[in-house]
């Protein structure tokens, strides 16, 4: 029976689920939960964000860990991904204009991987049939014709010299040299010796004779130059008309292909000119040169000439239906916008085109990109970059050390890659406050917010979605089933975890931790399915494990180390509620709250607010008790009181105003004199007008006092006053019921 008109009812300390409401024996009868419990708000949002195609609608997925972001996000993406059409393969090839920026080209999905193999075929075709062409006697004949033709040329030349320098009076002798002249004397060469022996007069007659022959020679050696120049240019263009024919024939059928691929054409008709400009690469000389043991010795500075015919792909969807959806994990800078690789070799690093690499930005080009806030704010570079990259619609791969060296070095600097990303980045809530109050672009590029939260309704629909999770969570974990109770009580313990009657817990990442335990323990007894017994005993062991400062504290209470009266009645003290949070667990700590009044004009002092050991809300709740206190008691006159109020035994820093109700009880009771009884512990704030207000961690509060006073020993007059506003809190375990 009640004695107080507010005493709670048992059934009011507690909201238990009927078990009855699931109308099957196990949750192996019914079917696994297929994506997510919805949440309409978030829902909706990403829905919004997926479809709207306008520039800067990316999504920014906000939540507590465990609610169920990236599942959902997964769900809509598979979903969507699939009736999107399936975006184009992009490869790097040969820019034979900069070979220091290749030239990055994008061909429908699967045909880059044929266009890298008709390339390597091409060059495989060509080294056997090049060298035949030019080993034809077709080609062997008109390069003997081009040679004679040359060779009577310079004869012709040289016959028209040597008559005019007969007639002149000397001869000529061609050497290494040049062309030089050797006097005549009745038809007969004069030695050196001879010459020296001449009087001086046909000496200087000579001399001037050979001076004016002398531009004769020169012009002589220009024609010479002319002839040679003009048989090279013949013979090139022989070369290039037999390269033409086997080269032109190949790159043409490859060319038929890809027919309306403008960027492929004009990339074929390059390789073509190069090809033609550099046709001894194929020659069977060179490609002996290149098949040697020396070649293994071979270093970058004379690299492989049929590197530059080379394909190197950086997206391949082949294999692709639909739209790409890369959940990137791990959001380096390389990781995500691509690196260009490098070989060591004798102590230098190289690079050459077909080392360049895509990262997940362009992996996801024409899809979507799931990123994780804190990772990528982490990762030197990437922020920066991913706006940028957002703004721009196009993917540059950089040297990430060129950005912070303080030398510039030349390196390879591909053609960036246009890209069409839909971003979707997870993080909490606070990193999107802090993104959106101090980065102007983060608002411009993620404007749209799904925004999860961690507890939803106790309802019809979240009951069979509990259920249904479960059964999710056997079949593919291998667990055993649950039954009926065992549902209730999950049901249950997901009302406690947000210590509500009328929501459930939406953080099923610890739900899928109390299935699996519950699980455990039902094979540790060998029971068919789990029931309600199973999944208590796995609460009860997982706080087990982690309560250990509890018994400790609770054992300092017991053994009167810490004081904490609960039988009796004293003026001036009373017992308040706080909770200790430690991460993995959350119990409450009672704590002997003392008030002393006397004569004076200081007012309220707190001992914890002067020692510095309290925090901001706690030195707001004293400030408003004061306010309190004066606005109830000091209206026609000054109020003349000094006090001081003290968590007694408090070694650490509190927080909170939950403590500023029992306060004003002590403050109360000093005045007046009256005692207040020990075995009532109190929690709850106050305002100015001295209504009490709810506090949290009312479950933990009640728990932490009644394991002392039974710990103690229980006296019948125990109890906790807690304000009105939180009987709808309470989910108290069943002991404690």
């Amino acid at each position: 029976m009640n004695t107080h008109p507010l005493e709670l009812r048992t059934e009011q300390l507690r909201r238990d689920c009927d078990a009855s409401c699931f109308e099957f024996q196990s949750t192996a009868e019914i079917p696994p939960l297929k994506g997510f419990v919805a949440q309409e708000r978030p829902v909706r949002a990403i829905r919004f964000g997926l479809d709207i195609a306008c520039p800067g609608y990316n999504i920014y997925v906000s939540g507590l860990t465990g609610t169920g972001k990236t599942t959902v996000i997964k769900k809509f993406l598979d979903e969507i991904a699939v009736t999107l059409p399936t975006p184009d393969d992009w490869c790097y090839v040969y820019n034979f204009r900069d070979p220091n920026c290749p030239t990055a080209l994008h061909l429908p999905a699967g045909r880059a991987k044929h266009l890298k193999a008709e390339m390597d075929e091409l060059v495989r075709i060509l080294k056997v049939e090049i060298p035949k062409a030019f080993d034809s006697k077709e080609y062997e004949q008109s390069m003997n014709a081009l040679i004679v033709d040359n060779q009577e040329q310079q004869q012709q030349l040289f016959n028209q010299l040597s008559e005019k320098a007969r007639s002149m009076g000397f001869a000529l002798e061609m050497s290494k040299m040049g062309v030089s002249l050797v006097p005549l004397l009745a038809g007969k060469l004069v030695t050196p010796e001879e010459f020296e022996t001449l009087e001086n007069g046909v000496k200087q007659e000579m001399e001037r004779r050979r001076t004016a022959l002398q531009a004769d020679i020169n012009n002589f050696l220009r024609e010479v130059r002319e002839v040679n120049k003009a048989s090279r240019e013949k013979v090139n263009e022989l070369n290039r008309r037999v390269g033409l024919y086997v080269v032109g024939t190949r790159i043409e059928g490859i060319k038929e292909q890809y027919a309306g691929m403008p960027q492929v054409l004009a990339y074929l008709d390059d390789v073509q000119d190069f090809m033609l400009s550099h046709l001894d690469d194929f020659s069977e000389k060179s490609q002996e040169q290149d098949s040697s043991g020396m070649a293994q010795l071979k270093l970058e500075s004379q690299p492989d000439p049929f590197l530059k015919y080379k394909v190197n792909i950086v997206v391949d969807n082949t294999d692709s239906r639909g739209a790409p959806v890369i959940n990137e994990t791990n959001p380096t800078y390389y990781n995500l916008f691509g690196r260009v690789e490098r070989r060591a070799q004798f102590g230098a690093f190289f690079t050459d085109f077909t080392m360049v690499r895509a990262g997940s930005y362009i992996r996801a080009n024409g899809g979507f990109l799931v990123l994780t806030a804190r990772d990528v704010l982490m990762n030197l570079g990437v922020w920066e970059t991913l706006k940028r990259t957002v703004r721009n619609k196009e993917v540059r791969i950089e040297d990430l050390g060129e950005q912070y060296g303080v030398i510039p070095v030349a390196s390879m600097r591909p053609s960036p890659i246009p890209v069409n990303v839909k971003v979707i980045m997870i993080g909490n809530q606070m990193i999107h406050q802090l993104l959106y109050a101090l980065d102007e672009d983060f608002r411009k590029i993620f404007k749209v917010k799904a925004d999860f939260d961690s507890e939803m309704r106790w309802n019809e629909e979240a009951l069979q979605g509990y259920a249904m999770f479960i059964s999710d969570r056997c079949h593919v974990e291998g667990l055993l089933h649950f039954d009926p109770s065992a549902v209730a009580e999950v049901v249950e313990y997901g009302a406690r975890l947000v210590d509500d009657q009328e929501k459930v817990s939406a953080r099923f990442s610890d739900l899928a931790d109390i299935v699996r335990e519950a699980s455990y323990w039902a094979r540790e007894e060998e029971a068919p399915v789990v029931s309600a017994r199973h999944v208590i005993r796995a609460g009860e062991e997982k706080y087990y494990r982690s309560n250990l400062i509890e018994e400790r504290l609770r054992e300092l209470i017991t053994r009167g180390m810490l004081m904490v009266d609960v039988t009796g009645a004293k003026v001036g003290q009373v017992n308040g509620l706080a909770v200790v949070d430690l991460g993995d667990i959350r119990f409450g700590k009672p704590s002997r709250i003392t008030a002393k009044t006397y004569v004076g004009k200081s007012g309220v002092v707190d001992i914890e607010r002067e020692s510095k050991m309290s925090g901001k809300i706690y030195e707001k709740g004293v400030l408003i008790l004061s306010g309190y206190l004066s606005a109830k008691y000091a209206q026609e006159s000054p109020l003349s009181m000094s006090a001081s109020i003290c968590f007694e035994q408090s070694y650490e820093g509190i927080d909170g105003d939950s403590a500023s109700s029992t306060e004003v009880y002590g403050l109360l009771s000093s005045l007046s004199g009256v005692p207040i009884r020990q075995g009532i512990a109190v929690t709850g704030s106050v305002n100015q007008h001295g209504e009490v207000q709810p506090i949290g961690g009312v479950n933990q509060k009640i728990e932490g006092f009644f394991d002392v006073c039974k710990a103690a020993g229980f006296t019948g007059e125990q109890g906790v006053v807690i304000p009105v506003q939180n009987v709808k809190n309470l989910m108290l375990r069943y002991d404690v019921v």
